[in-house]
Formats: C-alpha cells, structure tokens, sequence
C-alpha cells in the first residue's frame, strides 16, 4: 500500500525558511522520479521540484535559487529546503511521483506552508 507522510511546514515569516520531509514507503527506493506539489487556496495544485533516482533536479520558475529538492533512498524521504521564502509561497505542500501524469491518485495529507509577517 502507498504511503506518503509529509511533515515540516509551519509559519515563518517573510525571508525565512523551511525543511519539508516525505516519507514514501516503497516508492523513492523503487527509483521512481519523485516531486514536491503545492496547492494554494483556489488554485490548482502545481509541482515545484522534481528529483530523479540519480539526482537530476527541476524547479518550477519562481522557486529557482530558493528551494532545494534532495532524497534519500535508503531512508525512503525526500526532501525540500526553503529559504528565502515568499508569502506567495504559502500552501498546501505534497509530495509524489513526478510528472504530475504519473502521480498515484492517492495523496497525503500534506503539510501546511504559510508565509506571513
């Protein structure tokens, strides 16, 4: 059975930073290309980052320079470090399979990212 347990968001302010984690039994160690998703209140939900099981990364454009995305097979996580961050980036933050087209219907709970001073 998929599991995906993101944890890590909070509130910070303007400028400050974040670790987001995820937790994917089977899923990251099976080498699959893993992404981190966001969905903000009345918006669809977007990938921001991807990893691939070798550790090529892509960033959506208006995360570049701030945000890293990292994993760690043998623990099963990924990651997605923070900085600079910016009340737009306030969301919802998921992970999952990456592309978007080959995510499971299933998704976690998420983790909850709110950027206000």
């Amino acid at each position: 059975q998929v599991q995906l347990v993101e944890s890590g968001g909070g509130l910070v302010q303007p400028g400050g930073s974040l670790r987001l984690s995820c937790a994917a039994s089977r899923i990251i160690s099976s080498g699959y290309t893993m992404g981190w998703y966001r969905q903000a209140p009345g918006k669809q939900r977007e990938l921001v980052a991807s990893i691939t099981s070798g550790g090529s990364t892509n960033y959506l454009d208006s995360v570049k320079g701030r945000f890293t995305i990292s994993r760690d097979n043998a623990k099963s996580t990924v990651y997605l470090q923070m900085n600079s961050l910016k009340p737009e980036d306030t969301a919802v933050y998921y992970c999952n399979k990456s592309p978007p087209r080959y995510a499971y219907s299933y998704w976690g709970q998420g983790t909850q990212v709110t950027v206000s001073s």
